[in-house]
């Protein structure tokens, strides 16, 4: 009789094999280029090192038509571009240049003594698009983070109309949003078609762990806090990509469910250090009497663990088969959970592995056409030893959904 342990592992492997068979490398960079407005400039930036091709890593991803947008944090100095994008209605070039959004101008650092003006952007680690066609940003303000981290500007989220390529609100976070510690660095948006000036965002804080909530149609935000916003001291170990280090990142990945019948949502988020998700309704985030109060603390709920070495930077939620996806850092791959089940490890399938090519997968995304979309950069040895540059370091990939789920228990 064969152990039942040895029938499960064989069944993991048949469904990653199954999903890496259909998984489509789209852009594959040795280094980040961009698009210049010559090559004067281009060679002008480099002498000057406002550009260092090796400084530049991309993080984040988000789709929204026939543009593929892709973040640049500040971590060193020589980022060109905080935030461009990469055209997808012509042949697609594996290696093509990054064009900055909205322009280049925007993101040119302020000299010494110079004031950045509204429509300035610093850097950006995730970016979202809503149903309305708008473009939310979250801007740290920092500059060359892990080198001499200097503050450009304030925290800040910026709302761009992407039929227009407008800045259309630029929203300073508040004193008593921003803690000592605070790391400001992604944001999911919940609003539909219907309601476009009544949308909010929910931006975690993984450095002063709380989650800090908008609201555009008020132009208020107010913070909240909980234990569950914390890290888990004990999972804060990695190994990735023959890198060791030890981070402390508290709550950083959200996901949105579909509304109920009360025009409501199930939040789902995680630390990044911890292997546990937990949920709260939107409810409660979008009450901004309720940011203070002490007896809402059992409306945060844990859902469950996802098992050992699960820890998650990224999540999304695909409403038509009710899974959540979800980035395994210390897995090379992503994983999904099919939320109508009790989340346990059993119920958690690694439906993408590669440990060559999908060494630290960063950020994930479903499309209109229901692709999910994520990116590998190796940032481990980026930020610890630096990359080759003679070797592959960021990827792009695409899998349909149906095709990543299937054979595994995120099917209902």
């Amino acid at each position: 009789m064969v152990p039942l342990k040895q029938v499960f592992l064989a069944a993991v492997l048949v469904y990653q094999v199954s999903a890496l068979a259909n998984l489509e490398e789209v852009f594959a960079w040795k280094e980040l280029s961009f698009v210049w407005p010559s090559d004067e400039f281009r060679a002008n930036a480099i002498k000057s090192g406002d550009y260092v091709p090796e400084n530049n890593l991309p993080l984040g991803i988000e789709k929204w038509k026939n543009k593929l947008f892709i973040t640049v944090p500040r971590w060193k100095k020589g980022v060109a571009a905080t935030l461009g994008y990469v055209p997808l209605d012509q042949p697609i070039n594996k290696t093509a240049a990054v064009i900055p959004y909205p322009d280049l101008k925007s993101q040119i650092l302020p000299k010494a003594g110079e004031k950045p003006g509204d429509g300035h952007i610093t850097s950006i680690f995730r970016v979202t698009v809503d149903a309305c066609d708008r473009l939310w940003v979250v801007d740290t303000g920092l500059a060359d983070i892990l080198g001499d981290p200097t503050v450009i500007s304030q925290p800040a989220i910026l709302i761009y109309d992407l039929n227009t390529d407008k800045l259309i609100r630029r929203y300073t976070f508040k004193d008593d949003d921003v803690k000592q510690d605070s790391f400001l660095a992604n944001i999911i948006i919940d609003t539909n078609k219907n309601k476009c000036e009544d949308a909010y965002g929910y931006v975690p804080d993984l450095g002063g762990f709380g989650i800090v909530v908008y609201s555009l149609k008020e132009n208020d935000s107010w913070r909240f806090k909980h234990n569950f916003f914390h890290f888990d001291p004990l999972q804060g170990d990695f190994n990735v990509g023959g890198v060791n280090f030890q981070w402390k990142d508290g709550v950083f990945g959200l996901a949105l469910g579909p509304e109920d019948q009360n025009g409501y949502r199930t939040v789902y988020f995680h630390p990044l250090v911890s292997l546990n998700e937990f949920a709260v309704n939107s409810s409660i985030l979008k009450n901004k009497t309720l940011a203070n109060d002490p007896h809402i603390y059992y409306e945060f709920r844990l859902l469950g663990n996802k098992g050992e070495k699960s820890q998650t930077s990224s999540s999304i939620y695909d409403n038509p088969t009710d899974v959540l996806f979800l980035t395994q850092l210390s897995k090379d791959g992503v994983a999904c959970w099919n939320t109508k089940k009790d989340l346990k490890p059993e119920n958690v399938a690694l439906v993408i592995h590669d440990p060559e090519k999908l060494i630290f997968t960063n950020d994930i995304r479903i499309d209109e056409d229901r692709y999910l979309w994520m990116i590998s950069n190796k940032m481990p040895q980026y930020n610890y030893y630096g990359l080759n540059s003679n070797e592959v370091n960021y990827r792009i990939f695409k899998v349909k959904v149906d095709d990543a789920i299937a054979g595994t228990p995120c099917v209902a």
